[in-house]
């Protein structure tokens, strides 16, 4: 197994984009959570349901599922890598529906494809423990 060391402190601190997809709460304001990584940086996302998010642009996500008693379970990090917004939304709606999660977590601040990958390996090893692991099948 070949082993790949990764530099997360080159990552610059973002601010809101304009244009990022925004999830609305029942009272209108934009529901986020912060995910941390393996560095111990920290990720706000924007959440929206399987079924009510917005087309997603070139951007980082965690697919998860959130029981009744508000427990989050991440089961899927990725990235939107298709310059066609609604096409990204199909495949994270495809691969949603296959591992049953009903939230998505969106984090569209890195700029670039290569920063975009090492958010998603910092926040798997934050999550997972492996940089390349994750469920393998819905629970």
């Amino acid at each position: 197994m070949a082993a790949q060391i990764f530099s997360l402190a080159r990552l610059p601190e973002h601010r809101p984009a304009v244009g990022a997809p925004a999830a609305l709460s029942a009272n209108g304001a934009i529901r986020c959570h912060i995910w941390r990584g393996a560095s111990g940086r920290r990720y706000a996302h924007t959440v929206s349901s399987l079924i009510e998010c917005p087309p997603v642009p070139r951007a980082a996500y965690l697919l998860v599922r959130r029981d009744a008693g508000g427990n989050r379970t991440v089961l899927h990090i990725g990235h939107a890598d298709h310059d066609a917004p609604t096409l990204n939304l199909a495949r994270i709606r495809q691969r949603g529906a296959t591992l049953g999660v009903n939230e998505v977590h969106v984090y569209a601040l890195a700029g670039t494809d290569s920063e975009r990958r090492l958010v998603i390996c910092d926040l798997r090893a934050g999550q997972f423990g492996e940089l390349a692991a994750e469920p393998s099948h819905a629970a």
